[in-house]
């Protein structure tokens, strides 16, 4: 019989959900051994939390190879012999051998319902698809990624005019709860798994800035949900009119019919629109030209030039 007191786990993280769940993790009374991280990227917007910091704060080992897939690792965690191993948003596939060296499984958190959006950045790419619902889904790791049988799910709704940001921060919390929730099972060892369907989902991979280029061809939702998807802090989605580039800050659907007008950007009664193919646009209450926000006076000189 296993207790509280004496489960161990070694934790893969990063970001906030990575945080919130070592936290979980403590407060659920798992002793961790050793948390693996990322060096933060000097050239990505660090917007979240510092899984190293809390690592600090608690005096637990925290190290941040490049590579999880190194005989080192595998020796230093096989002479800690975790009871279970953890992955919370830590970017790089787990080799399988490394994950057999759980004594009890290996689990991750994956911020979608599985098996829809298996893969890279789900939250954008549903809020992208104009999705009302996602949530955080803990399973087991297998060979291909979020592959796993599902332990526990949290749902969470997207509302018409959530950004990925605020969605993710509905969703850290649904991980927490997730955990929260499955762990009193996973260390008295009964739970049920679900099977994880594959064939019922989806996979995508990671986005690249190119893809929050805006075609102003298609309708104006699309073109909504691709704004929310990749608003601020992440990049933004941009337009490039009048031989210079501008990106979305914040806009909302707006509702009257501009058919009369060509697609693109266009000033109205001082009012910044993105006229999209079905004749409906964006009103757009921030618009920015590197990085400075630009007013509908300064813009209209800009388009008029």
């Amino acid at each position: 019989m296993h207790t509280t007191q004496t489960t161990s786990a070694v934790v893969f993280a990063y970001h906030n959900v990575g945080v919130r769940s070592i936290k979980t993790l403590l407060a659920r009374g798992v002793r961790i051994a050793l948390v693996v991280t990322h060096e933060d990227n000097p050239a990505e917007t660090i917007w979240f939390e510092s899984v190293a910091e809390l690592c600090r704060e608690h005096g637990i080992p925290c190290i941040t190879p490049a590579d999880p897939d190194t005989p080192e690792l595998k020796q230093r965690i096989a002479a800690l012999a975790p009871d279970f191993i953890f992955s919370f948003y830590y970017r790089h596939m787990l080799p399988l051998a490394l994950l057999a060296l759980s004594r009890r499984g290996a689990y991750n958190l994956h911020g979608s319902l599985l098996p829809k959006y298996r893969g890279r950045v789900p939250v954008n790419w549903a809020v992208l698809h104009g999705e009302t619902e996602t949530g955080a889904t803990l399973h087991e790791m297998a060979a291909k990624p979020d592959a796993g049988a599902i332990i526990a799910q949290t749902s969470v709704p997207i509302l018409p005019d959530d950004t990925a940001y605020e969605v993710f921060g509905k969703l850290t919390v649904a991980a927490e709860q997730t955990l929260w929730r499955a762990l009193p099972g996973l260390i008295r060892g009964d739970f049920s798994a679900l099977p994880n369907d594959l064939s019922q989902g989806s996979y995508f991979g990671g986005r690249k800035p190119e893809d929050g280029r805006i075609h102003w061809e298609q309708t104006a939702q699309q073109v909504y949900n691709l704004h929310r998807a990749v608003a601020p802090p992440y990049p933004g989605a941009f337009t490039e009119q009048a031989g210079r580039r501008f990106v979305i800050g914040k806009a909302r659907l707006y509702h009257a019919n501009l058919a009369n007008l060509p697609t693109g950007l266009h000033v109205v009664d001082n009012v910044v629109l993105g006229v999209c193919g079905d004749g409906r646009a964006l009103r757009i209450t921030e618009l920015l030209l590197d990085g400075q926000a630009l007013t509908a006076s300064t813009l209209q000189q800009l388009l008029a030039q």
